[in-house]
């Protein structure tokens, strides 16, 4: 009993080092890799609830791996900066949609993001890069 004990020890000391050698230098896990595991997981939850009555419901366990192979190759992957770039682009596009004080639009002429206060009606914006001015409604 007690060598068994011993050896599962033993083995899960090995695993989390081989753990941790493996993963030096990976990207890991962040914000985008939880949404689409998310993703993954209501996709197989609605094919497996659904596909019991609608047949067609049971392609969604396959789309459901779509997600999760983009999870998966983001990280392991060790190209941590462009993993960095496509997580902030996430944020930033997830921040916009649940902004409640502000909207935001694009200049006609140079194409910079504004951001304004929310409910102040029709206003003059002013473009802070390339000082064109243009009404949008708030």
């Amino acid at each position: 009993m007690k060598f068994i004990k011993t050896v599962i020890i033993t083995l899960l000391v090995m695993a989390i080092l081989f753990t941790g050698i493996f993963m030096a230098g990976r990207y890991g896990s962040d914000r985008l890799n939880q949404c689409l595991l998310g993703a993954a997981f209501v996709l197989i939850l609605i094919s497996a609830i659904g596909g019991r009555w609608v047949q067609w419901m049971s392609v969604l366990s396959l789309l459901a791996y779509i997600p999760l192979i983009w999870s998966i190759y983001r990280m392991y992957s060790r190209n941590i900066e462009a993993r960095r770039r496509e997580n902030t682009a996430f944020l930033r596009f997830f921040s916009r949609l649940t902004d409640k004080q502000y909207r935001y639009f694009r200049c006609p002429g140079c194409r910079q993001v504004v951001r304004v206060p929310r409910g102040k009606g029709k206003i003059n914006i002013r473009c802070p890069k390339c000082s064109r001015q243009f009404i949008k409604k708030t």
